[in-house]
């Protein structure tokens, strides 16, 4: 048997919520076969059957957890169907669950070592449900990884993965960008593909206007509580891309955004 460096944590990110038992099972298998793993829920809130919303979640917190870390994500509307289980690995990393999109950013970013198809069913729960993969066979092989297995002791290789369009910002003339809202968060706040490679801090402090289904947006705040209340503004968010957002609402309602809603920046 093939090993590899033990891992120490294990992420957990689903579309479970709290509510029922899901979670819970998830942690009593892994801490059946690696009571020593530290467990991390990134979350479990994200919006049931919210591939994208998965894969951005993802996206944004990976790279905070120390080398070694292993991520587990469950959000997996095809469990049970002929989508495949998928065990990703970099240098730093390894990504464990359905082959549905989920891992789309992560593709787009890393230098991708390995891809295994989980087959190995001598690492997973007996017996297995066709409606709880998370628990029969992503949380077992999560924590039989990181116990020192090898990869490719999981499974065959594969060579792609599936994946959704992740939309680039659009030049469509040297004073006008086109981008994308490509998630909105818990509070409303619309969160662009646009970066300060297509808008720089001082373009948007001046007088460049962000229009989203013709509302056009021109305030631009370095904070959420310097904004008028009930007034849509322009921000740099954590993530270091554009957001709108209002203050104390959601702009998400207020401007009647949604994913994949256009952003168009006309640059003063």
């Amino acid at each position: 048997m093939l090993m590899h460096a033990p891992s120490s944590i294990i992420t957990l990110t689903t579309d479970f919520g709290l509510d029922d038992f899901f979670v819970g099972a998830m942690k009593g298998v892994i801490l059946s076969i690696n009571p020593s793993i530290t467990i991390v829920d990134l979350t479990h809130t994200v919006r049931p059957h919210d591939i994208r919303g998965a894969a951005f979640t993802l996206a944004q917190a990976y790279r905070e957890f120390p080398p070694g870390t292993i991520h587990v994500v469950v959000v997996d509307p095809g469990v049970g169907s002929s989508r495949k289980p998928i065990l990703l690995t970099t240098s730093r990393y390894a990504f464990i669950g359905p082959d549905n999109g989920v891992f789309s950013f992560i593709y787009a970013e890393e230098d991708i070592e390995h891809i295994i198809h989980l087959t190995a069913d001598q690492y997973f729960r007996r017996p297995i449900s066709q409606t709880f993969h998370g628990r029969d066979i992503f949380a077992p092989t999560a924590a039989w990884l990181s116990k020192g297995i090898d990869p490719t002791c999981f499974g065959p290789r594969l060579t792609e993965i599936v994946t959704f369009d992740l939309p680039r910002p659009r030049m469509l003339s040297p004073t006008h960008v086109r981008g994308h809202v490509i998630h909105i968060d818990r509070f409303g706040n619309l969160i662009t593909n646009l970066t300060t490679r297509d808008v720089s801090p001082e373009a948007a402090r001046s007088g460049t206007r962000f229009i989203i289904n013709d509302h056009i947006i021109t305030r631009f705040q370095s904070h959420f509580a310097e904004a008028p209340a009930g007034e849509p503004f322009v921000i740099l968010g954590s993530t270091g891309r554009w957001e709108v957002a209002v203050y104390q609402d959601s702009a998400a309602k207020r401007l009647n955004a949604s994913v994949n809603t256009s952003v168009d920046v006309i640059k003063a």
